[in-house]
């Protein structure tokens, strides 16, 4: 009677508004896990190109409205499916207050620039890394941390560092963090969703 067969196996549920490169590279590291499953994809943008990445991996997905946010049904959805962890991979909709209470220090999400400057609401994407050059910032990277009830302030997880360089532009800036965002997003998850 092992370790894994007291606990069972941890689910995670990927909360994704975009393209999905993050969710995909989630679900293929988790992939065979021992221990840890993508269990589905909940997103609020009913066209978000994540959906064609998580049919193409057989991962069940959601379209959730913003009512469905607020009045419990996503909450719901979660308990019903019997959610562990929900890793934010490029969600961009502030967390409902009965989410966060429901997953308190178990809810995980990436930021693309080295948190507590460049963060809150609108500084995703390419307003981040712009924001970063025009500060004249001379190193930028990637923050894993905690989701509490205002973006980009819960408590800090992991930082992953990557040089700014002269001439670069926000494009340069987007493929460096990518790169940290494949490298480390999942191993840090992993870890987090181990220890818990």
């Amino acid at each position: 009677m092992g370790f894994r067969y007291l606990c069972g196996m941890r689910k995670i549920a990927i909360f994704a508004s975009g393209s999905g490169s993050n969710a995909e590279n989630l679900v293929r590291y988790f992939d065979n896990h021992p221990d840890i499953k993508v269990e589905m994809m909940i997103s609020d943008r009913k066209n978000a190109f994540v959906f064609e990445r998580m049919r193409a991996l057989n991962i069940p997905s959601y379209y959730m409205t913003r009512d469905q946010f607020e009045n419990g049904e996503v909450l719901e959805l979660l308990k019903s499916r019997g959610t562990d962890f929900i890793v934010l991979a490029g969600f961009l909709k502030l967390m409902p207050a009965s989410v966060i209470k429901g997953y308190e220090r178990k809810i995980i999400n990436i930021h693309p620039a080295l948190l507590p400057k460049f963060g809150g609401k609108g500084m995703y994407g390419m307003h981040v890394h712009n924001a970063v050059i025009q500060a004249g910032e001379q190193t930028t990277g990637i923050t894993i941390h905690y989701v509490d009830e205002n973006f980009d302030e819960g408590e800090i997880i992991a930082r992953f560092e990557t040089e700014v360089e002269k001439g670069d532009t926000a494009e340069i800036i987007t493929s460096k963090i990518h790169k940290l965002e494949m490298k480390w997003f999942p191993v840090i998850v992993e870890k987090i969703v181990l220890e818990k």
